[in-house]
């Protein structure tokens, strides 16, 4: 009898207590810490639907619309994200085109300016040392004498 008595007035109310901290405290602390805006906006229209279907408690037309707008809300975020997106973009591609543009027009307003440089006078390309003379050919070589003279004279 004492075993008995001693497990319902000190073991059971024990168990009870333990199993209600785990259930009203630590896992409502886990469902807290998981619970998101976004999960309790899509809670409403289900409360709302279940709150109309509960023939006691009437529900005006306003809120079932508010429901409704609530249960499209995500619909309506994705456009808008995507609207956003491709706004984006296109600053980008834009800004893009408009540093390329600035840098084409920087090159080809320095590249005036190196050649108008007098410290900088011959080309690049220009060889700095004088050319040779090609030797002169056989058909030179046999009437050079004539014109030789020509230039004399």
């Amino acid at each position: 009898m004492r075993q008995w008595w001693r497990r319902w007035t000190y073991e059971v109310p024990l168990a009870i207590g333990d199993a209600l901290w785990e259930v009203l405290v630590v896992q409502l602390a886990a469902l807290l810490d998981r619970l998101t805006v976004r999960k309790v906006i899509a809670f409403i229209p289900i409360a709302i639907i279940v709150l109309a279907y509960y023939h006691r408690i009437p529900v005006p037309p306003e809120l079932m619309l508010v429901g409704d707008f609530l249960a499209y809300i995500d619909i309506f975020s994705v456009l808008l994200l995507v609207g956003l997106l491709s706004r984006v973009t296109t600053i980008l591609f834009v800004v893009r085109q408009a540093a390329a543009r600035i840098a084409r027009l920087a090159g080809s307003a320095v590249a005036p300016m190196q050649r108008l440089d007098m410290r900088h006078r011959r080309e690049r390309g220009a060889p700095t040392k004088p050319r040779r003379k090609p030797d002169r050919s056989e058909d030179d070589r046999a009437y050079g004498g004539v014109w030789d003279q020509v230039a004399i004279a």
